[in-house]
This record gives structure tokens, sequence and C-alpha cells, in this order.
């Protein structure tokens, strides 16, 4: 598709905010008015416009694609009554508290296990401590399940984020395979590439032992930028 605007502006609307081409209002891909809670993320959204060449590169936008997700999808209220909506965003998040990759290791005196533990350990501990929770350490691969005061204090905390956090929480989590590496990536302090190498910690080892693929090291790039686009959107549209 052709370029087909000149000018993008950026809008206040109430207490959010709106970007305009040409002065149009845009909209989601399901044709809601595409506003968003801060100027910061709506100047965001104008750079990805702002940037497009004379045709559009639809791979040019990640951040409007996480904010019409948030919109479109989390935000459904018909959705959520449905079990879809917001409560189905906050059940596929929670799910990665049952099978959380930093809970499954390997043994505890082999050299990756160990390796585990010195890198998982701090995270593990800090969301413990942040939520009042206990996670099991499992051993291997046979699931076992986690201690139900846990999963429903992390429904809790998931709860109480707004639509565009958890838009960012999915995505998060689904690439890091790990609700907990998610929500550390939340907080402002977070490094994406700290928190990415913790996340793929197994693969870089195996990259270690075997020799480093030069297609599974394009895959790790392109999930990284992915990775750090969505705690860029989380922040960016944090209102607090």
């Amino acid at each position: 598709m052709k370029r087909f605007w000149r000018e993008v502006t950026v809008e206040a609307d109430g207490d959010c905010w709106r970007v305009a081409l040409d002065g149009r209002p845009i909209r989601t891909q399901r044709g809601a008015p595409q506003i968003v809670p801060t100027a910061p993320l709506a100047e965001a959204l104008a750079a990805e416009w702002r940037a497009q060449g004379e045709t559009i590169d639809p791979a040019g936008f990640v951040l409007r694609d996480l904010a019409d997700y948030a919109l479109d999808v989390v935000g459904d209220v018909v959705g959520d009554e449905a079990g879809l909506g917001r409560a189905g965003a906050i059940a596929r998040i929670l799910a990665f508290a049952e099978s959380d990759t930093l809970c499954y290791r390997a043994e505890p005196d082999e050299a990756l296990g160990i390796r585990q533990r010195a890198k998982w350990e701090p995270l593990l501990k800090a969301a413990e401590a942040r939520y009042g929770v206990r996670f099991e350490r499992i051993a291997g691969i046979i699931h076992r399940k986690q201690p139900d005061s846990t999963v429903a204090s992390l429904r809790a905390a998931l709860e109480s984020h707004d639509p565009f956090a958890l838009a960012a929480l999915q995505t998060l989590t689904s690439l890091a395979a790990s609700l907990v590496v998610a929500l550390a990536a939340l907080e402002s302090e977070a490094d994406p590439e700290t928190l990415w190498a913790v996340a793929n910690l197994e693969e870089d080892w195996q990259a270690e032992q075997w020799g480093i693929d030069t297609e599974a090291q394009a895959l790790r790039a392109r999930r990284l930028a992915e990775f750090t686009a969505a705690m860029r959107f989380a922040r960016l549209a944090r209102t607090a």
C-alpha cells in the first residue's frame, strides 16, 4: 500500500491522547478510536507513522500493533463477558506461572543446573518477596503444580494492570516462557538485554557447548527486539 498521508500530529483527547493523519484520528484495526493513556506513547506511535516511506511497511508498526491489541482484544468488554477480553488475557498470561521456565532446571550438581541457579534464583526470590508467594523449584521436566496461594496472588497482581500493561505482558511471557521474567520487565530499572539473557539461558548454554548457529543467532536477535519493544511499550503507556 502506498503512503496516503502528509502530516502526522498528536492530539489530546480528554485526559488521553491520539494520533491523527492529516487531521483524521487513527482507528484500531477493528475500527475503534485508537486512544492511548499517555502523550509519550502517542508520540512514539506518531513516530512509527512518520518513519514510513512511500510504500507502507507493516513491520514498522510494532507499537501500533500492541496498542491495537490492548484496545481491541484486552479491552474488549464483550469478549471479557465471554471469558475472552481482559479475563482471557489474564488467563493466558497466568498459565506461564504454572510452567515458568525459571522453575524447571537441570540437576543441582550439573554445570547447567549451577548456572541456572545462579542466574534464576535472584529473580525468583525477588518475585517471591514482591508478591508474597512461594515458587516450587523442579529438577527435570516433569510438571509440578505451583501452590494455589501463589497462583492466586499472581492473578491479583495481573488484575491490577491496565489493558496496555497486559498487552505487553502477554508478549513478554510468550517470548520468555516466564511470568517471573515478564513481571520483572515492567520494573522501571529493568534492562532488556539482562532479562533476555536470563530467559534465553538454556539456548545460550547450548550454543556454548555446540557452537553458534547463524540462523539461531538471527532468531535470538529478532526475539530480543520484540521483547525490548514490549518493554518500551509498557513504559510509554505507564501513567504513574
